[in-house]
């Protein structure tokens, strides 16, 4: 029952020969004297010594997230119950020593970290004490684990549709930076309409999702369950996996070192699908990534190269050197117009995008608050106030889910229009917009305000009854005096009841259209929280994809800017080499084209099977 990497043969040749190449790149860069490529270097070099894969659990409510994943773990680390119990995010990572830290927001500069003793990491709640008041973050957990220690890296998430939605935009926080997400649902009941949407949203933000219909060992019916939800995926054009699994099976066979067992609990299939869409689809973006950044830096040092070898060659060098220089001149002024011009595009795609997302934003919840109103003008809100409050904390939360996923989509796309402006000649790598770490997720709201049912006693309505019914038996009483008839006669009688009664509807309908007023104020109350609060952290996102795109982008408008001014200097300086140095100097200058035009070959190399790399960039 080995893990995911060692099952799928990861052998360590791969990874130690792009940490080869990338020496290699690193020393002929530094040689060069560019220290920024050799930044750039340093930083794949990381990636390529820590894979580490997070795998994010996602699902409603008491699915069996937590036992899910502490029988994969078959540790364990998350708590259990009949209740909701994650409530806060919690994240599961190697460590020699097992360790646990809840981690707490401090608005005046980076998170805090408590530490937390292992026998009370099951009873973490966000009013913990540990928190001191503050907001917790995440919950961290490290524990020695063979399948944690291939890099593997476990979330248990918070059940969407809990206390304080909009939970499935907090998770949805988490996807855009996941290696892969694990949906969850039991086999008691078919796909929901919410979570059918919820898987849609989950797909647009990660590209390796799984359904895992979990608790299959306690329905026997769980095969018409899979079937039905296979059914529903089709019929709503969403295509991911579905793989029945049984923690309690797996666990089972754990203990008793089953293989038979655990094939049957799905944890088999379930790491065959971490083998295919999360190691292996990793590794390709690793070793994709290393390719492009090595021949990257070899176009880049070899512009210099190129350009003093040409000048060194040509005996003449006066037209020719006038001819290079105005051309670089050329080139320069082009490239300082790119810099202004994407620098334009993404503020100005910046502003676009954030008044398109706030306007999508306002004019979902207004679709919501309108059915939510209509509700309420078709009946008594007291009776069914629960059921609104259930539905329109799901309805908002998708609403700002579709938000989500539309603005990161947006954030992607403006990413690709800004790097049209370096990219003329060949692909760009463009940055990763991983930018909804679990840091910021967005921060619950209160939960729809209580309304009363409306209901009342029998004695308050004898008295509202009474109330209406004494004008009418005063007044008719009096009138039949008259006739020489008592106060009190059945005339008199009569009309009090028709009275009463008629004011006792009056006070019904009056009361109805109280809690109706009411009710719409606690709904426009919660869609504005909502709405206050996820525009703030929409804001806060939009702020961190414009400084990670000008960051990426401004970098390499300065390596081309530095590559060229390097070529520049090393034409000019070229015309001053005395001629008995120009043969030696050509020698030198050919010995390092080949040395990096090696480099370029091996790149290739790298590449995963059936890519090529073509055109020529600069970065």
């Amino acid at each position: 029952m080995n893990s995911p990497a060692t099952q799928a043969g990861r052998a360590p040749e791969p990874a130690a020969a792009m940490v080869a190449l990338l020496d290699d790149a690193t020393a002929v860069a530094r040689s060069a004297g560019r220290a920024d490529l050799v930044q750039r270097l340093d930083t794949a070099k990381e990636r390529v010594l820590d894979p580490r894969r997070k795998i994010v659990v996602v699902g409603p409510l008491k699915q069996g997230k937590s036992q899910f994943v502490n029988s994969l773990l078959n540790l364990t680390v998350c708590s259990v119950g009949d209740d909701e119990t994650t409530a806060v995010p919690t994240v599961v990572q190697h460590a020699p020593v097992p360790a646990a830290e809840l981690v707490l927001a401090d608005s005046g500069g980076d998170p805090l970290r408590v530490p937390v003793p292992l026998d009370q990491i099951t009873t973490i709640t966000p009013n913990s004490p540990l928190a001191q008041g503050r907001d917790v973050l995440r919950l961290e957990i490290g524990v020695p684990s063979p399948l944690l220690a291939d890099g593997l890296v476990i979330v248990d998430t918070p059940g969407v549709g809990g206390h304080g939605s909009p939970h499935s935009a907090s998770v949805l926080g988490l996807v855009p930076g996941a290696d892969a997400v694990l949906v969850l649902s039991d086999a008691s009941t078919e796909l929901t309409e919410p979570e059918v949407g919820f898987l849609r949203q989950v797909i647009g933000l990660c590209p390796a999702v799984a359904c895992l219909v979990s608790k299959v060992d306690l329905y026997p019916e769980w095969r018409r369950i899979v079937d039905a939800d296979l059914g529903h995926l089709q019929r709503n054009n969403i295509h991911v996996p579905i793989l029945p699994v049984s923690s309690m099976l797996r666990s089972h066979a754990l203990r008793l070192q089953d293989d038979e067992l655990n094939v049957e609990s799905g944890f088999a299939a379930l790491y065959q699908f971490l083998r295919d869409n999360v190691v292996s689809r990793s590794d390709d973006a690793t070793r994709r990534a290393v390719a492009l950044d090595v021949r990257s830096t070899s176009e880049h040092i070899a512009l210099g190269l190129a350009s003093e070898l040409a000048a060194l060659r040509d005996p003449e060098t006066g037209a020719a050197a006038v001819r290079e220089l105005q051309r670089a001149k050329i080139a320069a002024e082009d490239l300082h117009k790119r810099t202004s011009l994407w620098q334009q595009s993404l503020g100005d795609g910046i502003t676009d995008l954030a008044a398109d997302i706030d306007h999508d934003l306002r004019e979902r919840l207004r679709r919501v608050t309108r059915d939510a109103e209509e509700w309420v003008d078709e009946r008594d809100p007291g009776d069914n106030w629960s059921e609104l409050g259930a539905w329109l904390e799901d309805m908002v939360g998708t609403s700002i889910g579709d938000n989500f996923v539309w603005a990161h989509e947006r954030s992607v796309w403006l990413a690709q229009v800004v790097a049209q402006h370096f990219a003329e000649t060949g692909a760009v790598d463009l940055p990763h917009l991983h930018l909804a770490d679990i840091d910021n997720v967005l921060e619950p709201v209160d939960s729809l305000a209580d309304l009363e049912s409306g209901r009342i006693g029998i004695t308050q309505r004898v008295l509202v009854g009474m109330r209406g019914s004494y004008g009418g038996v005063l007044m008719f009483g009096m009138v039949t005096t008259l006739a020489g008839m008592a106060l009190i006669n059945p005339i008199s009688i009569g009309a009090g009841v028709l009275l009463g009664t008629k004011a006792f509807r009056e006070d019904k309908d009056a009361r109805i259209a109280r809690r109706r007023n009411e009710a719409k104020m606690a709904i426009r109350r919660y869609v504005e929280d909502v709405s206050f609060q996820a525009n703030k952290e929409s804001k806060d996102r939009l702020r961190q994809i414009q400084r990670v795109l000008r960051d990426h982008f401004a970098g390499l408008a300065d390596n081309t800017l530095r590559s060229l001014n390097d070529s520049l200097r090393a034409a000019q300086d070229a015309a001053t080499v005395a001629s008995s140095d120009r043969a030696q100097r050509c020698a030198e200058l050919e010995q390092q084209m080949r040395t990096v035009a090696e480099l370029r070959t091996r790149s290739d190399r790298v590449l995963p099977a059936g890519e090529s790399s073509n055109g020529r960039q600069l970065q």
